[in-house]
């Protein structure tokens, strides 16, 4: 959970870093200083309604657990989350190319106007944006206990590496190529999403809310296979193996729940976890295949918007 939790803060972090950043180098560039103030006061609002976000999801999970229907809630963040982190994915991926020029035209209808206030919200909806999802992911990953990832140090190491990044971007200190982070970190994000498919399977079929085309003699959910002698999925298992086998597994379980947690594994997945892993891979495969082709693009106005010669925005993408 560390792990997941410090690339999904590392990742929203820094994207709403970048797109701050970018709105104060632009008012610096058109000697608009002044409204630098708003901008970070619309961080704040965004900032302490993010955590009210996560105040209330823990209130509304608490109130499931008491009515013993937690399952339920955590199955539906489970595909919830499978859904928005793909569609983060491949909104970025073809929307991105325009995002920094029609920021600045926003940008531009709020300076022209002199609202203070149109400032103050653009910021905080962009940061806003990021720190909801944000918790509803973490909420994905922890089963829905979001205290869990707030006491881990994988969320305050991804804000930290998120500052640092950012600052050695804006500063000239460090140049790096932000296109090539955010495909590797949409690759490793990808990972987790069709983990958290294959888990919403597994507990479906574990409640009995989902049946399989591959059953044993008891009409449960047959195994494909059956590796937890090679690398258990959790260190309850290797427990378990020992126990009953009095032999020890070749890889520990600890490894085999990281592997579970960002990759999907699971050492005796049903068909169905085995069938809904590999088609997720090939659905977004396919849709990204189709908009590096070209044969989705983003709308008329960011096509015409895609051709700026923003020095930022050419190494932001």
């Amino acid at each position: 959970m560390d792990f997941q939790a410090f690339l999904i803060t590392l990742r929203e972090a820094l994207e709403a870093i970048l797109i701050v950043g970018l709105i104060l180098s632009y008012l610096t560039r058109l000697n608009a200083d002044r409204y630098k103030k708003w901008v970070f006061v619309g961080v704040f609002l965004a900032l302490i309604t993010s955590f009210l976000a996560a105040l209330l999801f823990q209130v509304v999970f608490t109130g499931f657990a008491s009515f013993g229907s937690e399952l339920y809630l955590k199955v539906g963040i489970m595909f919830a989350s499978v859904f928005l982190l793909s569609h983060m994915i491949l909104w970025m991926k073809k929307e991105s190319k325009g995002k920094n020029t029609e920021m600045q035209k926003k940008l531009d209808a709020v300076l022209s106007t002199g609202s203070i206030s149109a400032m103050i919200i653009h910021s905080y909806l962009i940061v806003v944006r990021e720190g909801v999802e944000t918790v509803f992911f973490f909420a994905a990953i922890s089963g829905g206990d979001v205290t869990k990832v707030f006491q881990s140090y994988g969320a305050l190491a991804g804000l930290l590496m998120a500052l640092v990044l950012g600052y050695l971007f804006f500063s000239g200190t460090m140049r790096f190529s932000l296109k090539t982070f955010f495909n590797v970190t949409g690759i490793l994000i990808m990972f987790i999403a069709a983990g958290l498919l294959v888990q919403g399977i597994g507990v479906m079929q574990d409640m009995g809310k989902m049946g399989s085309l591959y059953t044993n003699a008891e009409g449960k959910p047959e195994p494909v296979y059956d590796i937890v002698a090679f690398m258990p999925e959790h260190y309850q298992d290797e427990l378990h193996f020992e126990r009953d086998t009095g032999k020890e597994t070749m890889i520990s379980g600890q490894v085999g729940l990281f592997m579970s947690a960002m990759f999907g594994y699971s050492h005796d997945p049903s068909l169905e976890q085995v069938l809904a892993y590999w088609l997720y891979f090939i659905l977004v495969g396919i849709w990204m295949k189709l908009i590096n082709s070209g044969k989705i693009r983003p709308s008329k106005k960011k096509k015409e918007t895609a051709s700026s010669s923003d020095p930022i925005a050419e190494q932001k993408l």
